[in-house]
């Protein structure tokens, strides 16, 4: 069961949802998420009653001190909702931990929630271990089956077959209640995923904004991707296998862009890059 509270009506609203553990390598898509509810200063609206999705010998609840007392935290599914000025209309964060089980059910929670309070576009956000190199720009996929849509952002259907996370189901899911869904993977460098991937989490970042036709800070996640590439630097740099290794994948990855290089990909990041400087040269008013 969702529970819910007092919500205003909103203003053409769009979801964006993603999940901890099997779609978010690197912690790249829970990141965004997190970082999108501390910038549009989110607040949350509805969470999932763990009882019927999780399994809490693996989502164990927490100890935390309250006030005067102690209370347990039970990790679960929330919605936040922000009213970023910037971006003219309501946005519903949907973060939390992939369900242990009921995944049809728990769903459909998301989606009768979203269809009641007049969302029509849910985007998902994921990032998955992949062959690619620390140090070029982290590659995302973004796939619609909307075709008005995925014509006006330049998107392909998705063509994977395969195993899939809660993130795969709420997308199709949304799909086939006659939403608008829009997913988006981010491919993590896999001999780098120990830790953190805040270059992953700022390509997401920027996959937003296309979508969103807006600007979102970037805050300190420039500064967070520039160390951990640093960082892998580092440890590629003590071990010469992987050097050779990070070697053939940058080789690889740049022949397999190089078409793109003067075509579509520079229009856009041209694109990205005067929306950017629209809204830092804009004054008040």
């Amino acid at each position: 069961m969702i529970e819910i509270e007092d919500l205003p009506e909103l203003h053409d609203p769009v979801m964006i949802c993603a999940f901890e553990g099997w779609n978010d390598a690197g912690e790249a898509a829970s990141r965004v998420i997190e970082h999108l509810g501390d910038l549009w200063d989110a607040e949350t609206v509805a969470a999932i009653d763990p009882e019927d999705y999780y399994d809490f010998q693996v989502t164990r609840p927490r100890v935390i001190n309250q006030g005067q007392g102690r209370g347990l935290h039970w990790n679960t599914t929330r919605i936040l909702l922000a009213s970023p000025d910037s971006l003219g209309r309501d946005v519903l964060l949907v973060t939390g931990i992939e369900p242990s089980f009921r995944w049809r059910a728990f769903t459909a929670e998301i989606l009768d929630l979203a269809a009641s309070h007049g969302v029509s576009t849910v985007i998902t956000l994921g990032a998955l271990l992949a062959d690619v190199a620390h140090s070029r720009p982290i590659p995302v996929t973004c796939s619609s089956e909307d075709e008005p849509t995925a014509y006006r952002h330049e998107l392909e259907p998705s063509r994977y077959e395969g195993p899939t996370g809660i993130t795969g189901v709420v997308a199709d899911g949304a799909h086939q209640a006659e939403m608008v869904s829009i997913s988006a993977w981010a491919a993590v460098p896999h001999y780098a995923s120990q830790v953190p991937c805040p270059k992953a989490s700022l390509a997401l970042l920027a996959q937003l904004e296309d979508l969103l036709d807006t600007v979102i800070e970037h805050g300190e996640l420039e500064d967070e991707a520039r160390a951990w590439e640093r960082g892998v630097d580092e440890l590629a740099n003590t071990d010469e296998d992987v050097a050779e290794y990070v070697s053939a994948l940058e080789s690889a990855q740049d022949t397999s862009e190089l078409p793109e290089a003067s075509g579509d990909a520079i229009a856009k990041e041209f694109e990205r890059y005067l929306r950017r400087r629209g809204e830092d040269t804009a004054g008040p008013g």
